[in-house]
């Protein structure tokens, strides 16, 4: 099970990758809960809607993030080239061969 900490981590993340695809009211409920860590009775307040309408549309954007993640992949495929990255980085003594499979990795992804 996904710690609040890293279910934060990993919206921020979408929100990095698909933000832009959303409305720009999905856009501002998700930046104010997870960019700005404003609890869901400050956004209620700032947008004079209820609590409920907040979690409700928070749910619904971060269900679309997942489902545009589901489809597209942009987020797998970074953190896949990301450790492809560390991995070249911290072999100090690759071979020229090795290094050229790493790089074939990282032009598949």
């Amino acid at each position: 099970m996904e710690s609040s900490l890293e279910k934060k981590q990993r919206v921020n993340l979408l929100m990095d990758c698909y933000l832009d695809l959303l409305t720009d009211k999905q856009q501002n409920y998700l930046t104010l809960y997870y960019a700005e860590d404003l609890s869901l009775a400050e956004i209620a307040d700032e947008l004079d809607v209820s609590r409920n309408a907040v979690y409700d549309n928070l749910k619904r954007a971060v269900h679309l993030l997942e489902e545009y993640e589901d489809k597209l992949h942009l987020l797998e495929k970074h953190q896949e080239r990301i450790e492809l990255i560390a991995k070249i980085e911290t072999e100090q003594a690759m071979s020229n061969e090795q290094l050229n499979d790493y790089l074939e990795m990282l032009k598949k992804i």
